[in-house]
């Protein structure tokens, strides 16, 4: 069977709940499940790039017969083998094509060229985006109420505020309304000019501060979308906010709301603990939509 040699168009980043496709390749998996690659797809993937965005809940339909997906993930592959979830080159890479992995139990029926048509979970999808927009939203309050930490220049985000969330996240996770990232502060962010000695008797502050900002953003009801440059898998994607001051884009792979508006209340929890060589930060964000 021949393997796909074009990126799989993707329709979630306009937020897409369903779509029609073309069966483009079978990937029979060791654990007996299959890998179906489709040539357009709504279904948002675990992306190696972005990983903090769980893959959608939804399915496969094909004539009178339904495909539940189990999980999804990037592959790629340049024309020899398809590398399911674990790409060993970054997306977009020149030479090579990047497909979405649908992986199902039992894909008996399904052959190369064969219509299919993908339905995704609406209300997984529209909690897993409310806390994915909350995320980026909180990261820049928290931008911003750590900016008079900094002793020095260093890298600044899309608002001109010193890059906390850039240049100390570890590690971040999307969960339904909500997100948790986790801070690394060593040696080195130390040696970059942050005040790391006086953020625990601030750290309450602090999370007041980014909830009052995340308030005000919400309530202006602004703007989401995501820009892409075309409609591959491997295309650059950018999420962007209208912010009162002004609008504001991250780097994004993942699935959004397309206001602030509908985030309903945004607040944030931080707490520390003193890890091996450096203090840690963890920022819980929750978001609670009206009517949730």
């Amino acid at each position: 069977m021949s393997l796909p040699t074009l990126d799989t168009a993707v329709t979630y980043p306009d937020g897409d709940l369903t779509s029609t496709g073309a069966v483009v390749h079978l990937e029979p998996l060791p654990d007996g499940r299959t890998a179906v690659v489709l040539d357009r797809t709504a279904f948002h993937p675990v992306d190696p790039v972005w990983p903090d965005q769980p893959a959608d809940a939804g399915e496969l339909t094909a004539g009178d017969r339904v495909y539940p997906v189990r999980d999804a993930v990037v592959g790629a592959t340049d024309g020899t083998t398809l590398h399911v979830g674990d790409a060993p080159v970054r997306t977009g890479t020149e030479g090579w094509a990047f497909v979405i992995c649908h992986l199902v139990d039992d894909a008996t029926g399904l052959e190369p060229g064969m219509p299919v048509a993908v339905r995704v979970d609406a209300g997984r999808r529209r909690a897993l985006s409310v806390g994915h927009t909350a995320c980026h939203l909180a990261s820049l309050a928290l931008n911003e109420a750590l900016s008079d930490l900094w002793t020095k220049e260093v890298a600044v985000d899309g608002r001109g505020r010193p890059n906390f969330d850039q240049l100390a996240i570890t590690r971040s996770l999307i969960v339904e309304n909500g997100s948790l990232d986790e801070y690394r502060i060593g040696k080195s962010l130390r040696k970059k000019g942050f005040a790391a000695a006086e953020l625990g008797p601030r750290l309450e502050a602090v999370a007041g501060q980014a909830d009052a900002l995340l308030a005000s953003w919400v309530a202006s009801g602004g703007g989401v979308s995501i820009v892409r440059d075309a409609s591959g898998l491997g295309d650059r994607r950018r999420w962007r906010a209208e912010l009162p001051d002004g609008v504001v884009e991250i780097p994004c792979g993942g699935t959004h709301v397309r206001s602030l508006a509908d985030l309903g209340a945004v607040t944030v929890r931080l707490e520390q603990e003193e890890g091996e060589g450096a203090l840690i930060v963890r920022m819980r964000t929750t978001a609670q939509p009206a009517g949730a």
